[in-house]
């Protein structure tokens, strides 16, 4: 942050420098939403496919007892509501 730059300047500068993840998502399938959430289905069902590929050939000494899991941590804190 320069000196001569606000706090609200420079979040301002650092939001204009984020990429929109989303627009360029629909610009690499000329805006067509359907192909784009195919698209990005299909990378999750892959993501998927080796999270369980991973999950079966670690052993507990390798992770300390960790195992990956295919649920979202902030799933568990929902299902106790």
């Amino acid at each position: 942050m320069c000196p001569q730059m606000t706090r609200a300047e420079a979040r301002e500068v650092e939001q204009a420098e984020t990429v929109d993840e989303v627009g360029e998502v629909l610009a690499w399938h000329n805006g067509d939403v359907r192909a784009s959430i195919r698209t990005l289905l299909a990378d999750l069902k892959q993501t998927r496919e080796q999270l369980a590929f991973a999950e079966q050939m670690m052993g507990n000494g390798f992770s300390r007892g960790w195992k990956p899991s295919r649920r979202k941590e902030n799933d568990d804190a929902r299902d106790r509501v």
